[in-house]
């Protein structure tokens, strides 16, 4: 009886945290360049004791990111920008250089320009600072030029921004929801990586298999649910069994 009990409550822990992943997925549906989280089960046998390795439970286990294009959404703003393909934007974390999808730009009061979680984006040669009472505007190859508004005959080039495309299997996403080379070095700049000014990516989940997702696994859970309770009372009934005979 402790085998089935054992084998149900791993099932039923990790089809919560396979619940938990969804649930992120949908709770950044909106996100812009948001990459859902991929999931999946797989059997792991249970090692130990003489017997033979007959049984076997389950694991919830992230393989990673649905690196997939998400839509392109219209946004009229000079400062946003989307990837053209493949592609990522690189950003500046406390660990060090970053990459994401999310192209909304935005000049804070000391005139870095972040994107819209907050990241300084990363120009090819640094952080890139406009100057105040600029417009600016990105070109496909990401370079970031600036028109003083007290005289639009001037347009100076401020930099451009680091784009790169290392190769998939080389990311890793962190919890933060930014992707880093698994080695910690920097990926090199990509000249073929284009961007699109005045729209941004919007996330590429799928809320339609999500939910379906979602209402999968709380039928798993369900299912492990009613085995640990079966479990219980087979062991009630034999132990009222034994003592009966007792």
């Amino acid at each position: 009886m402790d085998r089935l009990l054992y084998v149900a409550m791993t099932g039923a822990k990790q089809a919560e945290l396979r619940q938990a992943t969804v649930s992120h997925n949908l709770a950044n549906a909106t996100t812009t360049g948001f990459r859902a989280e991929l999931a999946a089960f797989r059997a792991v046998p249970v090692v130990g004791g003489s017997g033979l390795p007959t049984r076997a439970f389950v694991v919830e286990q992230s393989i990673g990111a649905d690196l997939r294009s998400g839509p392109l959404q219209q946004t009229g703003n000079d400062l946003d920008v989307a990837i053209v393909d493949a592609g990522w934007i690189a950003v500046q974390t406390a660990s060090g250089e970053a990459y994401t999808r999310n192209g909304g730009l935005k000049i804070d009061a000391s005139g870095l320009m972040k994107n819209s979680s907050g990241q300084i984006l990363q120009g090819e040669s640094g952080p890139l600072t406009v100057p105040e009472n600029t417009r600016v505007t990105v070109a496909q190859d990401g370079t970031v030029s600036g028109i003083a508004l007290d005289n639009p005959s001037q347009r100076v080039e401020i930099g451009k921004i680091k784009l790169v495309n290392p190769p998939s299997g080389e990311l890793e996403k962190g919890s933060d929801g930014l992707f880093r080379l698994r080695s910690g070095q920097s990926a090199p700049v990509d000249a073929n990586v284009k961007l699109v000014s005045g729209a941004v990516e919007g996330s590429n989940v799928n809320t339609v298999d999500e939910l379906v997702a979602m209402i999968s696994t709380q039928r798993h859970y369900d299912l492990q649910i009613k085995l640990m309770q079966t479990a219980d009372q087979n062991s009630r009934s034999a132990t009222q069994i034994l003592s009966l005979n007792g």
